[in-house]
């Protein structure tokens, strides 16, 4: 079993860096989201802006993945492949993974984005998302365990009626883009390894409109929902300090999304 990293003050200082990068990267994607644009321009420009930031794309090539951000549209819930021949509508909603590594360390984050007007409950699977991360992390604390955030999440998002996905969690974070501890967004607490200051934890609820259950495309990377209905993502590598948990992947003037 492989342990768990705690990271050096310097190796913190790294990870500052690369989230800020990758939250960027992040909040760049976000605003090319709009009718007419497809996704492998979406995800040139976040290749370009990694680069041009002295990283590169965590995703590229990784495990054999093409693109440099997974783009995820509607009932994708992940590994969405940028192409082409995927071009945004109104009404789509649209989920970006990004990645980038700086001076070997990783930043990871995702969001779900609204192209043009869409449903209101659209609006709200991803509102709904994006808060179950930050009730998550109210537990991200010391001497917590890490189950504890992954049930808080799942206390919050199934009473709106959706569900979590259960085949893919969220990791640790850091020298690797995958590391120990595993995060799930569902399951009891009280559970897993105890959190100590120095960890870094990429924190990512995936929330299903209908069925957890998912199905994985013949180009083995793209998940959808089982049932087609909309999927939702919100992430972000977080540090566990002496206090309140620190959020790594944060633009310079403050913005999660």
């Amino acid at each position: 079993m492989e342990l768990i990293s705690i990271k050096s003050p310097n190796e913190i200082r790294l990870m500052r860096r690369a989230g800020r990068v990758t939250a960027q990267a992040r909040a760049l994607a976000g605003s090319m989201v709009r009718p007419g644009v497809s996704t492998l321009e979406i995800d040139h420009a976040v290749r370009k802006f990694i680069e041009s930031q002295g990283g590169t794309p965590s995703f590229l090539n990784y495990a054999g993945y093409p693109g440099s951000a997974c783009i995820s549209v509607n009932d994708v819930v992940i590994h969405g492949i940028p192409s082409r021949h995927i071009v945004l509508r109104e009404g789509d909603i649209v989920s970006v993974d990004v990645g980038a590594c700086i001076d070997g360390f990783h930043g990871d984050c995702a969001a779900t984005y609204a192209c043009g007007r869409i449903s209101d409950e659209a609006r709200r699977l991803i509102e709904v998302t994006q808060q179950s991360f930050w009730e998550g992390i109210q537990f991200a604390r010391v001497g917590y365990r890490v189950s504890d955030i992954s049930h808080a999440v799942q206390a919050y998002v199934e009473p709106f009626g959706y569900s979590l996905v259960r085949d893919y969690v969220g990791h640790g974070v850091g020298a690797k883009l995958h590391e120990p501890p595993e995060v799930p967004n569902f399951g009891p607490a009280g559970h897993g390894p105890r959190l100590m200051a120095g960890m870094t934890l990429a924190v990512e609820p995936m929330v299903n409109q209908g069925t957890w259950e998912i199905q994985v495309m013949k180009d083995g990377w793209t998940v959808k929902t089982a049932d087609g209905k909309l999927a939702a993502h919100y992430e972000n590598s977080i540090l566990i300090t002496d206090g309140d948990p620190e959020v790594l992947t944060v633009t310079e003037d403050g913005a999660y999304v």
